[in-house]
């Protein structure tokens, strides 16, 4: 799916419509000092196996891609909901 770079919709901070610039939203690094991070860390270590099955066989033949979208007068940014795609290009 082709998608524009740039896009005229409604920004919650300014309470109207502007141009955004849209990018592909990527997962930021995860924190090795988090909770649940350092729980499951001392889960693995040692003997024994993984506490969960490490699943081999996946039915989804897509992941789900969102649009970051930040206004080009504020700067906020909002992330659209995911749609199942196998390609997202911004054009």
């Amino acid at each position: 799916m082709k998608a524009p770079k740039t896009m005229r919709t409604y920004c919650a901070r300014c309470k109207k419509h502007t141009e955004h610039t849209a990018s592909l939203y990527k997962k930021g690094r995860e924190r090795t000092l988090s909770a649940g991070r350092r729980r499951y860390d001392r889960k693995v270590s040692g003997y024994g196996s993984q506490p969960k099955q490490i699943q081999k066989r996946f039915s989804k033949v897509t992941k789900k891609q969102s649009l970051r979208l930040k206004c080009k007068e504020c700067e906020h940014v909002t992330v659209r909901e995911g749609i199942r795609l196998k390609k997202l290009e911004l054009v």
